[in-house]
């Protein structure tokens, strides 16, 4: 039944709502007309007070909605503002502090839901705000207070690759205290920063801060580092994994098989190199066309004495540096992988390292002709751009071209002399689309990241990747080392491409969150979970069944009425509140705590709700 004003009433002993409603600076209040909304929350049942603020998030909103608490004797708040995802803390504390249990608060994203989404269409903005509001309200009058989780806390990682994201986050973990496993794959700590010669833009030698990351991490007894090993199986839930790993080697060389209790995970697991297909821009046809890790390879092993640049018995007078090799990637002008997923995103590094090793051709090799062919030319770190401009400086002469029509590499016409080994032809945007041809000696491919292979580790994980393969965090700035899933954390390329500077801060920061995890003795957690009625489930097991979340909802043998039963059990650390077993029991015997049934038939009300049209709001109180 419905009241006057349209809203479902509720016969029940009335709750106090506070509803706040935030102008945003005219984010919202441009389009959505906030007065009128806060005067028609007024009216729906439970709502005690309705306040319009310029920025409910600054620090005076978040005092009035604390003073109100306890000045007004409010028992539920509910703000209307931008994203949760932005503020949603934020609030949950200022309730808190008003003596309010933080999970009667209910946040209502009015700004991408309404007034961005509806900018043309203020009126409808308007409404469609304000039936929001009535469903969190309806919500919250059938809220009860809830406390968070709290579950054992095993202070010791796992960290997963010995590259130097790895050795970083273990290093920083260990330095605060908690024991740290660290497994690697290879047999050799250090990751591809072993397959450098110099890191820019500093040009300190790779094996120098692969050296003393591997000293800090060998000479802390609070690190037991396992190469050549492999996490074959993982269970459990934060605070309390249960891990296995597994020696990769021969039996009979030593072989082992290590059972372990961690609290948290950290995934360091990196990135490989793109491999060129046979036969993209003569890879593998030619023996002068190299990935850059083979070239940096190579440039390693000429001795420092020599005077000029030989390969395989080949003089090398000109080289091409062929960029965004595996990278940017167009559907119709590039053939797809074996997974069949085109690497469209940019590695990011790549430019800087074409510079830094063309400029180091040029440097040591003056006589050599170097030539950059780019789409453009993307140095954004700090120092990076003096690369580009240190190369022009020195000689290095580019050539722009478009990614639908990348440059060609051929075999040099017969005609030619024996010494040319390869023709490039490109249609030069610098020079107006002139098609030009270079012989060189040698290609150079700037190939980029992708992921590394983890699927075995993904699925057991049940870990988020995103488009572009890999580990996808929870939120790129305000969750950006941080899974999806509780307790597993992220650390450097596994994470996207990165350079060194960044994957160092990244695993620093990781390090950091693990490090608050283990702070107390008990790892808490949101209460948003399922929840079984023991007096109405029957046993059937459809919500068993049909949990994707392995061992966070089982069968069990229990006592019910002195008969031996099997029921529904929940386990609070791996159950994520998806709700799936809530949809499928036909006795409704389980539910989500937070946002049970009859809480969702309530906002439904409020959606469905006659909205009152009000001209001439009154008594309204703004605060500025």
């Amino acid at each position: 039944m419905s009241n006057q004003d349209g809203f479902q009433e509720h016969h029940e002993s009335e709750p106090r709502i506070g509803v706040y409603v935030c102008r945003c600076g005219g984010n919202i209040s441009d389009v959505v007309d906030v007065e009128r909304v806060a005067e028609t929350a007024r009216l729906i049942p439970g709502v005690a007070l309705a306040k319009v603020h310029t920025f409910v998030c600054s620090d005076p909103g978040q005092h009035l909605i604390s003073n109100d608490i306890l000045e007004e004797n409010l028992d539920r708040v509910v703000v209307a503002s931008c994203s949760p995802f932005l503020h949603e803390q934020t609030f949950r504390g200022a309730v808190q502090r008003g003596g309010m249990n933080p999970y009667l608060y209910e946040h209502v994203n009015i700004r991408e839901q309404a007034s961005w989404a509806h900018r043309h269409d203020p009126d409808g903005a308007t409404s469609k705000a304000i039936r929001m509001i009535a469903a969190a309200v309806g919500k919250l009058r059938h809220a009860q207070p809830l406390d968070k989780i709290k579950l054992p806390n095993h202070r010791r990682a796992l960290v997963i690759g010995g590259g130097i994201a790895g050795l970083k986050t273990a290093s920083d973990l260990a330095g605060r205290g908690i024991h740290v496993l660290l497994v690697e794959l290879s047999q050799q700590l250090g990751g591809h920063l072993n397959e450098r010669g110099k890191i820019y833009p500093s040009e300190r030698a790779a094996e120098e801060l692969v050296t003393e990351l591997s000293r800090q991490v060998r000479e802390n007894s609070n690190i037991e580092v396992l190469v050549g090993s492999k996490v074959t199986e993982v269970n459990g839930f934060i605070g309390n994994f249960k891990i296995v790993v597994e020696s990769q080697q021969p039996v009979e060389t030593g072989a082992f098989k290590v059972e372990a209790t961690v609290g948290a995970i950290v995934m360091a697991t990196g990135f490989r190199s793109y491999l060129p297909q046979d036969g993209e821009f003569l890879y593998r046809s030619e023996t002068c066309v190299l990935t850059m890790p083979e070239f940096i390879r190579y440039m390693q092993s000429v001795k420092a004495e020599e005077k000029k640049l030989t390969y395989r018995s080949r003089t090398i007078r000109n080289i091409a540096f062929m960029h965004c090799v595996g990278s940017r990637q167009l559907d119709g002008v590039h053939e797809p992988p074996a997974n069949g997923r085109l690497n469209t995103y940019c590695s990011r590094t790549c430019c800087t390292t074409i510079l830094q090793q063309a400029l180091a051709v040029r440097k040591r090799f003056p006589q050599i002709g170097v030539f950059d062919f780019n789409q453009d030319i993307r140095t954004y770190g700090r120092g990076e751009e003096d690369y580009y401009t240190q190369a022009g400086k020195a000689g290095v002469v580019f050539f722009r071209y478009n990614g639908e029509e990348p440059p060609k590499v051929e075999t040099t016409p017969a005609s030619r002399s024996k010494d040319d080994a390869l023709m490039v032809t490109v249609k030069d945007a610098l020079t107006w689309g002139e098609e030009l041809s270079l012989s060189v000696d040698m290609v150079v491919l700037g190939t980029g990241m992708i992921p590394g292979q983890i699927e075995d580790l993904i699925e057991a994980m049940k870990l988020a990747t995103g488009e572009d393969g890999f580990l996808q965090e929870v939120h790129p700035k305000l969750r950006p080392v941080e899974l999806a899933v509780n307790g597993i954390l992220l650390a450097g390329t596994a994470q996207g491409p990165m350079n060194v500077q960044e994957t160092l801060s990244a695993a620093g920061a990781a390090a950091v969150k693990v490090a608050a995890m283990f702070a107390t003795e008990d790892v808490e957690l949101n209460p948003y979970v399922a929840t079984v009625d023991l007096a109405l489930c029957c046993g059937e097991a459809q919500c068993v069944t049909q949990c994707d979340y392995e061992g966070a909802l089982r069968m069990v043998q229990m006592d019910v009425d002195g008969v031996m039963v099997e029921r529904a059990q929940v386990n609070a650390g791996l159950c994520v509140g998806c709700g799936a077993c809530v949809a499928v029991c036909p006795h409704r015997a389980i539910d989500l705590n937070g946002w049970r049934l009859d809480q969702f038939e309530a906002m439904v009300a409020g959606l469905a709700a006659d909205i009152p049209q009000l001209e001439c709001p009154s008594d309204l109180v703004s605060i500025q």
